[in-house]
């Protein structure tokens, strides 16, 4: 490696070391009130759109987006060196989930962890994916989904299921209907009482 290449990495790595500052220090720090935060992370390129992310977060790079209305508690942590990670509207992440986008092909026996695969992963409106749980590279899990905590999805979800396990499975079916179409039936119930 010349001087020339060895001072072009040297700014690479200042410029990164830059942004995590501002994002997973400054911006991620407890002291910092969440509109503060939700500015702070819109000033680093990420395309937040909601504002309710609570203090601990960790944002690997900017490949991220977050929907409207969506909640991310502490200690979640968005691993995306290389792809996307999409996060829907009205989606609830508990505290210490953790979304990787990156992983390694099988290698020989002397080196086991191989090539670098990277896949996106999208979380569909209105989940929520409970505490601890872990989703994997490729994976998505559809709209109205709930994962389990501690669960590790390593296969898309299909809509409106309750997924748990290790490796996550749909357990149960989940009501696909809307708070619209519950209240419409709550006041065709009413209109029909005695």
């Amino acid at each position: 490696m010349n001087v020339k290449t060895a001072f072009q990495w040297t700014l690479i790595d200042l410029r990164d070391a830059a942004w995590h500052l501002l994002v997973n220090r400054i911006a991620g720090s407890y002291f910092t009130p969440r509109v503060l935060r939700y500015g702070l992370y819109r000033l680093a390129r990420i395309d937040v759109r909601s504002p309710s992310l609570a203090a601990g977060i960790y944002l690997q790079s900017r490949r991220v987006t977050i929907g409207r209305g969506v909640f991310v508690n502490q200690g979640c942590r968005f691993y995306s060196s290389k792809a996307r990670i999409v996060v829907g509207e009205k989606v609830q992440l508990g505290m210490n989930v953790t979304l990787v986008t990156d992983s390694h092909e099988p290698g020989p026996a002397e080196h086991r962890a191989g090539p670098v695969t990277s896949s996106s992963i999208r979380i569909g409106d209105g989940c929520w994916i409970g505490a601890g749980a872990m989703i994997m590279p490729g994976v998505e899990v559809g709209p109205g989904c709930v994962v389990a905590a501690g669960a590790v999805v390593i296969k898309d979800c299909e809509p409106n299921g309750l997924y748990a396990g290790v490796p996550a499975k749909r357990v149960r079916d989940l009501d696909d209907s809307s708070d619209e179409d519950r209240r419409r039936q709550v006041n065709e119930f009413s209109a029909n009482c005695p």
